[in-house]
């Protein structure tokens, strides 16, 4: 009998393999934007997904993630080879990764069973010394240092909404930032420290907001809305020099970042002063992206460049 239970299912896993639309695959582009020239140059291409380059502070290399793995990718020479970066047995790191602007420390978000949600870890710029930085079994996604390398903002889903949050590098308990109950994502901080750029839906479709790194205040009354058109822009991040805003704008409608399309665009804006004036916004680029293409901050040290990542879906095999 137990035999006969052990071959049905079997067919029922066959039958649902069969049965199992063929999952996307996509060729991967890390292409390196030159701001002052308007050119891309490719620097890497893969048969597979790699995501959300970082530059590092000496601008010798890009972190990417691929796989579920950290690696290093050198942005000299004519082939570069990707370098894995040993955290350990066991993470599986997703697109949501970077430095402290010294170089020293690193923070990324992974898995580690038996927990099944994201969380934020913090480790040495080499992997080394891994801790957990937020201690609940709800989804966590970091997304930025702050300049002087005392703080690690995130978005946290907590009773299954998603806001921003901040935890010292130190250690301790996460302090909320943002209270609106709509979606807040992508939080980056200003070079000086004193704003966190994001994206929201708070006002009915995606733009990019900012608050004082504090924190919005009582019913979020501190957040500015700096993007205000039809596009739905995801993911801001301040060039070091603190002078530009890259982000990623979707088309209208679009409802999330999750997957990958075309007419997905850069685009670039001035960085607001102490008040937020409309400005203009600078078309770069248009690309088959989404997830991955610059989730996290990719400016080089020097603010001259940044690096995003360009998909191009494949026939499944």
């Amino acid at each position: 009998m137990t035999s006969f239970f052990a071959g049905l299912a079997l067919v029922l896993a066959a039958n649902a393999q069969q049965t199992r639309p063929p999952q996307p695959q996509y060729r991967s582009t890390i292409t390196i934007f030159d701001r002052a020239t308007g050119s891309s140059r490719v620097l890497f291409t893969a048969h597979t997904i790699f995501e959300a380059p970082n530059w590092s502070h000496d601008g010798k290399y890009l972190l990417v993630n691929s796989g579920g793995n950290l690696l290093r990718l050198p942005v000299e020479g004519a082939s570069p080879v990707p370098e894995k970066i040993d955290l350990g047995a066991g993470y599986r790191c997703n697109n949501d990764h970077g430095f402290t602007r010294d170089g020293r420390l690193l923070a990324f978000s992974a898995t580690l069973p038996p927990a099944r949600a994201s969380q934020v870890f913090q480790a040495k710029a080499d992997g080394k010394d891994v801790r957990l930085m937020t201690s609940v079994t709800t989804a966590s996604y970091f997304h930025g240092w702050s300049p002087d390398s005392k703080w690690l903002a995130f978005v946290g889903q907590r009773n299954g909404v998603f806001e921003l949050y901040r935890v010292a590098a130190a250690g301790g308990a996460e302090e909320r930032l943002t209270s609106h109950g709509g979606y807040d994502d992508g939080p980056d901080y200003s070079p000086d420290g004193k704003w966190i750029y994001f994206n929201s839906n708070r006002s009915g479709g995606w733009d990019i907001w900012r608050i004082p790194a504090g924190g919005a205040g009582p019913n979020d009354a501190k957040a500015e809305r700096v993007t205000s058109d039809e596009l739905e822009d995801w993911f801001p991040h301040l060039s070091p020099d603190g002078k530009w805003i890259v982000f990623l704008s979707f088309p209208k409608g679009t409802e999330n970042h999750n997957g990958k399309m075309a007419g997905v665009q850069l685009r670039l804006i001035p960085t607001p002063g102490k008040t937020v004036k409309p400005a203009p916004i600078h078309v770069l680029t248009t690309i088959f992206g989404g997830q991955g293409t610059i989730n996290v901050n990719s400016w080089s040290p020097d603010s001259r460049k940044f690096a995003f990542v360009a998909y191009e879906p494949l026939s499944p095999k």
